[in-house]
C-alpha cells in the first residue's frame, strides 16, 4: 500500500514485494502521503518522524 500511497517515497521490490525507501527526506508535499502509508501499512513496519 505504501508505494501505491506515495510513490515518490516508496516503491517494492518485483522480485520479493519488499518495499524500498525512495527518499528519506522527502519534500514537503510529501509529508502527507508518507503519513499516510505509513498507517496503511498492513505490517506495521513503518514509522514517520517528524
Amino acid at each position: 500500500m505504501c508505494a501505491l500511497t506515495a510513490p515518490d517515497v516508496f516503491d517494492q521490490d518485483g522480485g520479493d514485494g519488499r518495499v524500498l525507501l525512495l527518499d528519506a527526506a522527502p519534500p514537503a508535499g510529501e509529508h502527507d502521503a508518507a503519513r499516510e502509508a505509513a498507517q496503511l501499512c498492513p505490517a506495521g513496519a513503518i514509522t514517520v518522524l517528524e
